[in-house]
């Protein structure tokens, strides 16, 4: 049955990651909050290597940050980036891109009128992202600390599928 809650499970592997963090909850939620802005930023497939790189250089939590970079997973990853071009594309004053304008040629124009609203997109959403998230951590990693989390049930050897 785990198997079918997959997600779920992930998300809660997570928490325990974070209530397990032997740091302080301010450390913590910087390398949150450097992983969620990191989590929103429009470059597909890097996030996990960009964050591991800038909490290195920015010598932050890399557990912490590596959870926040999950974020964007594939359940998330439609939903915030559609949110983030159509946040950028509104603020930009751009049209919406019409389906005939799309083709599989790569082009200049094209590439600038998807990439600049979703970084504009990406910064008006993350921005936020972040701050709520170092806040949230900050108050919540003490409270986690102290809960009893209980185990995931684990499939027995005599048990099917």
């Amino acid at each position: 049955m785990w198997r079918r809650w997959g997600f779920f499970r992930q998300s809660k592997l997570n928490v325990i990651r974070l209530a397990r963090i032997r740091s302080d909850p301010d450390a913590i939620g910087r390398g949150m909050a450097l992983g969620l802005f990191l989590g929103f930023t429009p470059t597909f497939g890097f996030q996990l290597l960009l964050a591991i790189l800038f909490a290195f250089l920015l010598r932050q939590n890399k557990i912490a940050t590596f959870i926040g970079v999950w974020v964007t997973n594939p359940v998330t990853a439609p939903l915030i980036y559609g949110l983030e071009y159509q946040i950028g594309r509104l603020i930009l004053g751009h049209p919406p891109l019409a389906p005939d304008q799309l083709s599989y040629e790569l082009s200049w124009s094209i590439g600038m009128q998807v990439g600049a609203p979703l970084l504009v997109g990406s910064l008006v959403l993350g921005i936020p992202a972040a701050i709520i998230g170092y806040s949230l951590t900050v108050r919540f990693v003490p409270s986690l600390r102290h809960m009893k989390i209980a185990r995931w049930p684990r499939k027995r050897a005599y048990e099917e599928d």
